[in-house]
């Protein structure tokens, strides 16, 4: 058996205000729900989803109601987007009052440039832009030769 992705889940409980910024921040068409609902989706890329899914709701189906629903701890996960416009998508994004976490960082050993923010929940959002190749690092130029097919 083999699972197929259908799209992660943001479990929140500020639903509306994750919603909208998903929707008028992100841009992200609306697939499924509304403004003071429990679930929505999004389309986030070409056969590609993202859905919010009240946290409640959740732990009320998988019984974990009685664990703390905060706790001081690292990221546990990332959800990256890439754009090809990146100057001008921070630009924008700041434009909308987005506050990010990290100034742009330029990572020729990851071969990107990238910008860190989150979201009304917390969630940590990646936004990244490839660079030219010939900016990356050797050791990076070397690890893709044997990972990518198209180098």
């Amino acid at each position: 058996m083999k699972p197929v992705l259908v799209r992660p889940f943001l479990l929140v409980e500020k639903f509306d205000e994750c919603f909208r910024f998903y929707r008028d921040v992100m841009k992200f068409e609306v697939s499924w729900g509304k403004e003071g609902g429990s679930y929505a989706s999004f389309i986030i890329g070409m056969n590609m989803r993202i859905a919010l899914f009240k946290r409640s709701q959740m732990a009320e189906t998988v019984k974990t109601t009685d664990l703390p629903y905060e706790c001081e701890c690292q990221d546990k996960s990332a959800i990256v987007f890439e754009v090809k416009r990146f100057d001008e998508t921070v630009e924008e994004l700041r434009e909308l009052g987005v506050n990010f976490i990290t100034q742009i960082i330029e990572k020729p050993d990851w071969g990107i440039r990238t910008i860190f923010l989150r979201d009304p929940e917390g969630n940590l959002l990646q936004i990244e832009s490839e660079i030219p190749k010939e900016q990356w690092t050797e050791s990076l130029r070397a690890e893709a030769k044997i990972y990518r097919a198209d180098q």
